[in-house]
């Protein structure tokens, strides 16, 4: 990033960078006090350009470390990279001025003597960016500031109360924290500095001696910063190209709802009788309850559930291939086209870091096979001697009986082959702890698994109904939030 010497020319046509970055740094009160600095040097009053001129003639590269910061007072709010008078904001307000820098400067002082660090996080945002979602025109080279400082408010909540071991401020007026945008690089850069005013004594928060479990003290997780970055994004994003995010993300969410909807279907039929029988045979009987694919990939090749999870991934591929391909190419279509997105986001991936569509067919995939599993673990194996034998009778009866594929059970019943099916036993034995009768026409290998099938579509559709039932509260949350948010700006006239 380097400075340009204008305001507001912001580099276009990038395709490597990400297009919202957001490095993190942090000064201890001590560094600060051993080397003379003050936190409250980094805002000055408006108009008084006396400590600016020399700092504004100077070639900065920003971001620049923020222990240099304390060195070049007035760096927040530094004439050459502001247009507003009154640049610095905070919680309450867009726009400080001169009696809101002083109250700030002091409540800075405060956290300073009281021995907290003070963070510093920079949203630095492409060009390419801010014109797709309207932000900033590079002809007039306008910024909607405005907007830009709201989704700071936002984010700069998230990262307080959520980037450290317990909310940074024990109450709502125990942090100080204040931003401002900076247009003389590149890139666009928003600031945030924020530190915790009283003296802080939660042990969780104080530095421990020897070695520590929790997070270390003082460091942001690279997670949360990663959450601040999306809601950010999300916060500033154009309405048609937030539709567009959730087009895709809704037809993505449609087809794997699809897909696992329909997999009892397709995998307990006979068809899938043979490939099913060695994924129960390769898996490990002493680990009967505790069948899960767990985290590592189906393909891992590695613990005792390898050689299942393998044979499991095989005939997902087939079900991929044959029932499910219509569903599985449309997940996969428009994952892919989400990468895209996240590509054009964040910038080229790292090596060996996965695709986001990559991430969501593992997903799909240990989802099908740990349902496979949970449903495989109720059958007993006294119960599979005879399987074969009696879907072959089964079948070549329905056959003669029904070439269309729909079965008169009355026929079967009363015929020879149904009343040799009926005098063998087809209730499954299960684990004594959980006993359940698996129910007529129930083989493990070769057949039809009705009962199997219609308790797996159950659970499915308990999953199904929780997660909309989850989606529709998110949504009335998000919906009352935003009204009370928009309420509190008309009663304070913004």
């Amino acid at each position: 990033m380097a400075k340009t010497g204008e305001i507001a020319a912001f580099a276009l046509g990038e395709k490597k960078t990400a297009m919202v970055n957001l490095p993190a740094q942090f000064v201890t009160s001590s560094t600060a006090d051993m080397k003379g600095q003050k936190y409250s040097d980094l805002v000055d009053y408006a108009n008084n350009s006396e400590k600016t001129n020399d700092l504004n003639n100077e070639s900065i590269t920003d971001l620049i470390d923020l222990k240099e910061q304390f060195s070049k007072p007035g760096y927040a709010n530094r004439n050459s990279a502001v247009t507003e008078t009154h640049p610095i904001f905070g919680s309450d307000k867009l726009n400080y001025d001169n009696h809101d820098i002083s109250v700030l400067r002091r409540n800075l002082d405060e956290a300073q003597e009281n021995g907290n660090n003070i963070h510093e996080l920079a949203f630095s945002i492409r060009g390419d960016w801010l014109v797709k979602n309207n932000l900033y025109d590079p002809e007039t080279r306008m910024i909607d500031q405005n907007k830009l400082k709201h989704a700071e408010q936002e984010v700069a909540k998230t990262l307080i109360n959520k980037g450290f071991n317990l909310p940074l401020g024990e109450d709502e007026n125990d942090v100080v924290w204040f931003g401002v945008i900076h247009q003389d690089t590149d890139h666009l850069n928003m600031h945030l500095w924020f530190a915790k005013k009283n003296r802080e004594t939660r042990p969780e928060m104080l530095k421990q001696e020897g070695k520590y479990k929790g997070q270390p003290i003082g460091v942001i997780p690279l997670e949360v910063i990663e959450q601040a970055k999306r809601q950010f994004r999300k916060q500033l994003m154009s309405s048609q190209e937030l539709r567009r995010h959730q087009e895709i993300l809704k037809g993505v969410g449609g087809f794997k709802k699809e897909i696992v909807e329909t997999a009892p279907d397709n995998l307990l039929n006979d068809c899938h009788a043979k490939a099913i029988k060695q994924i129960y045979d390769a898996l490990p009987q002493d680990m009967k309850g505790r069948w899960q694919v767990g985290n590592a990939h189906l393909t891992a090749g590695k613990g005792r559930m390898a050689k299942a999870n393998q044979l499991t991934d095989q005939l997902i591929d087939d079900l991929f291939a044959e029932e499910l391909k219509p569903e599985y190419e449309g997940f996969k279509l428009l994952a892919q086209e989400y990468d895209a997105i996240n590509i054009e986001d964040q910038g080229v991936m790292h090596k060996g870091q996965l695709k986001w569509s990559e991430n969501k067919e593992e997903e799909l995939r240990k989802r099908l096979a740990n349902q496979l599993y949970k449903h495989l673990e109720q059958i007993e194996d006294t119960s599979i001697n005879d399987i074969d034998q009696q879907m072959s009778e089964l079948l070549s009866h329905v056959k003669k009986s029904d070439k269309g594929g729909n079965v008169d059970r009355t026929k079967i019943a009363s015929s020879p082959e149904g009343k040799k099916l009926a005098s063998k036993p087809l209730i499954i034995n299960v684990n004594p702890n959980t006993t359940k009768h698996i129910g007529d026409q129930m083989p493990l290998r070769g057949g039809s698994f009705n009962k199997i099938t219609r308790l797996w579509r159950q659970d499915i559709r308990a999953e199904t109904n929780a997660e909309r039932q989850f989606l529709r509260n998110q949504k009335k949350v998000e919906q009352e939030k935003a009204q009370e948010e928009y309420e509190s700006e008309i009663s304070r006239g913004i």
